[in-house]
């Protein structure tokens, strides 16, 4: 599937895939912080409703993105 990130900010970046934009806040995923922009540029879509960071070992469900009030962040740093 096509998927790529098509702006980062200080706030967040933007994924586009074949069906929809979403946008990633760095204040709810905090890990992506400290990435660096080609780790974060790295993004694949094993599925329609997933995304997947390799570098990071980082992976979402566009579900969370769409409708974050039904997934509460257990998002934590080690």
């Amino acid at each position: 599937m096509e998927v790529e990130v098509t702006s980062i900010t200080a706030i967040g970046f933007w994924v586009l895939s074949s069906s929809k934009e979403y946008f990633i806040p760095f204040a709810h995923y905090p890990t992506f912080q400290q990435g660096t922009v080609d780790q974060i540029v790295n993004v694949q879509q094993p599925a329609p409703d997933q995304f997947y960071w390799p570098d990071l070992d980082i992976d979402i469900e566009a579900a969370a993105l769409d409708e974050p009030e039904r997934f509460p962040l257990q998002f934590q740093r080690r």
